[in-house]
């Protein structure tokens, strides 16, 4: 079971029979496991090399085992994470664990030894969002002050700001040409190796927002504040959708951009084409994007989190057996099982038991 960090909470593990009616393919609410009411799970991460899953929250990381569910690990400060609200969780190419903080910089853990990075070593930023592993081994890091390039053999950090349409780093992902993709508050930015390219609204990144509000230019710039998620300014759903929030490279050469309050997005190549509510898109925005073994797409919304096959959509939301309607995370088990994260704990979706 989860252990709640600082407080003791019994985790429930609950299977939804009236979840059966399933969408296409047959997943459905299998069990759901609460870490406190008040707690929010931000990171969903693999940990192929040892089964088992890692969950970063407002107050601390988990590791839990695949095939029993038990907790194996429990992280807080006390253990070395540097701070317990977790944006991010990575795994580089030497089986070292990450962990992106809020203000606390990024927390490394590998065989019980830890140690943390700040802007003074060569980090961006002290608020890190993001990690992606590219084809030579190193550690690609989104923050709010830019990206990194962390060298896996020499230690060392380049750091690229300029170039980005944008400087606040949410999603990041490497293609299968090696690529590097970055989804930052002001549209995506994509570096080849030699050279960089952007795309913004202006270029077709983000559905118009069918409640004919004006995209919103406010970034969020001035503020550290929006890791509380809140979506209203000014007592209003906001909307920009430049603002990407999550970003895929999906092995099919396509480049999925999720977005605040454009619905999702997805790029062939030469056209961003955009998915929303209308077409069945659980809700337009679009905290978390995921990929699973089959070639379905699922995707975290402030309205629960929709499957799509590339023809049907089909949400699973509170009345289906989540914990909360929205979902800030996705992870993908080797054995197909879908593991979402929302406020008050994970829900684990799939066909079997």
């Amino acid at each position: 079971m989860f252990a709640v960090i600082r407080i003791t909470i019994i985790v429930l593990a609950i299977t939804f029979p009236f979840a059966a009616k399933a969408a296409p393919g047959g997943e459905r609410v299998l069990e759901t496991f609460e870490v406190g009411n008040d707690v929010i799970v931000r990171a969903l991460t693999i940990d192929k090399a040892h089964n088992s899953l890692w969950v970063g929250t407002s107050t601390g990381v988990h590791e839990i085992d695949l095939k029993t569910h038990n907790a194996l690990h429990t992280f807080n400060r006390d253990q070395g994470l540097a701070n317990e609200y977790v944006f991010a969780v990575g795994i580089d190419s030497q089986g070292y664990k990450w962990f992106g903080t809020n203000a606390g910089g990024a927390s490394r853990y590998k065989d019980g030894k830890w140690k943390t990075y700040f802007p003074m070593h060569g980090l961006a930023d002290y608020w890190v969002y993001s990690f992606a592993n590219d084809k030579q081994g190193d550690l690609w890091i989104g923050t709010w002050a830019g990206a990194n390039r962390y060298d896996i053999k020499t230690g060392k950090f380049t750091t690229y700001l300029k170039e980005l349409i944008n400087e606040w780093v949410y999603g990041l992902d490497v293609d299968s040409q090696g690529r590097v993709w970055f989804g930052t508050e002001g549209g995506v930015s994509m570096f080849d190796g030699n050279s960089w390219k952007s795309w913004s609204h202006k270029d077709g990144l983000g559905a118009p927002d069918p409640d004919g509000r004006p995209a919103s230019p406010n970034t969020g710039l001035g503020t550290r504040m929006r890791h509380d998620l809140n979506v209203d300014v000014a007592g209003s759903l906001s909307y920009n959708p430049s603002y990407v929030l999550s970003l895929l490279a999906s092995p099919d050469g396509t480049i999925w951009a999720g977005t605040w309050g454009g619905g999702v997005a997805r790029f062939d190549g030469k056209e961003w084409h955009n998915f929303t509510k209308k077409d069945g898109l659980g809700g337009n925005l679009v905290y978390a994007v995921a990929r699973d073994p089959k070639g379905v797409f699922w995707f975290g919304t402030n309205n629960g989190v929709t499957r799509y096959d590339g023809k049907t959509w089909r949400r699973i939301g509170r009345k289906e057996g989540l914990l909360d309607s929205s979902v800030y995370a996705i992870a993908i088990a080797p054995d197909g099982n879908v593991w979402v994260g929302t406020r008050r704990g994970v829900t684990r979706i799939g066909s079997g038991k």
